[in-house]
């Protein structure tokens, strides 16, 4: 791309709505559905046809309204379940006003949520004193032209330091879950190119990302972690790939699936791991 980049910019107060429907910048989710085993047409047609929001969505969303104070309004709706037509008509009004419907069986448990993250030793201090929630933070990367947004759900400019804490809804909050959800979800990526947009539109003397997971479940326990330096620059290197990507696509306007533009028909063996366990098992 040419011409001059576009300077770093930083807004606060941006609606949601506003932010995720930006089509000039791209995002850490964005960029993780480019990769495998995403690809850049199930990415493509994603961005062009947003798919109206999840009820399984609807919990985590209350938890981060209610603990920072900033996001969708929510709505207590009067029922047990949504099983009568009664519920489902509130609940879908509440809907078509930017609302997030919530029993009220739901709207305890995402009371209970936000209160063990208060009172968390390592979660709570993150999340209290000083801090901006939901600023939205844009730059164009260097090396492609491409401009990139995140969006940290608390940040705080201390003395030398950048602080951003993101919070994560999950069934199961144990360490070794959350390690996995981090594999999963490739949230090393996340990691990365929220520092990366930090480094570079606030300039601070250091940076650190912190990531809060809360269990759904009673007692909503918590597990607080940074990422060692080594899953950062390995979350760096594959937004540098999925950058080059979207680059690429942008300028063709090709967004091609898993296998591109071939006529033959490649091979897909097994994984290595069970090749090897399988050889040994059955090959003598």
């Amino acid at each position: 791309m040419s011409g001059a980049a576009e300077a770093p910019k930083v807004v606060d107060g941006l609606p949601a709505d506003d932010y995720h429907a930006d089509r000039t910048s791209i995002s850490s989710t964005g960029l993780r559905a480019l990769l495998p085993p995403g690809c850049p047409a199930q990415f493509h047609y994603d961005r062009e046809h947003p798919q109206a929001p999840k009820r399984e969505f609807d919990l985590g969303t209350a938890v981060h309204t209610e603990l920072l104070g900033i996001g969708d309004e929510l709505t207590v709706i009067d029922f047990d379940t949504y099983q009568t037509k009664a519920a489902q008509t509130a609940r879908d009004e509440a809907r078509a006003k930017g609302q997030v419907p919530l029993l009220p069986k739901e709207w305890a448990q995402v009371q209970a949520m936000a209160a063990a993250v208060r009172q968390h030793p390592q979660a709570g201090p993150l999340f209290a004193g000083p801090g901006i929630a939901e600023r939205s933070i844009y730059w164009t990367d260097p090396a492609t032209g491409v401009r990139c947004r995140i969006r940290p759900d608390w940040l705080k400019e201390l003395p030398g330091l950048a602080l951003a804490a993101d919070l994560k809804t999950t069934k199961d909050a144990s360490p070794q879950a959350v390690q996995r959800a981090m594999r999963d979800y490739s949230y090393h990526q996340q990691d990365a190119l929220y520092v990366d947009g930090i480094w570079a539109a606030l300039q601070p003397e250091d940076v650190r990302f912190v990531f809060a997971f809360v269990s759904k479940t009673p007692p909503h326990l918590i597990t607080v972690r940074e990422l060692p330096q080594q899953d950062r620059d390995i979350g760096r290197a594959r937004n540098e790939r999925a950058l080059r990507i979207y680059a690429d696509c942008t300028a063709s306007g090709e967004w091609p699936d898993w296998t591109g533009p071939t006529t033959e028909i490649p091979q897909l063996g097994l994984p290595s791991w069970d090749v090897i366990r399988q050889t040994e098992e059955y090959i003598k």
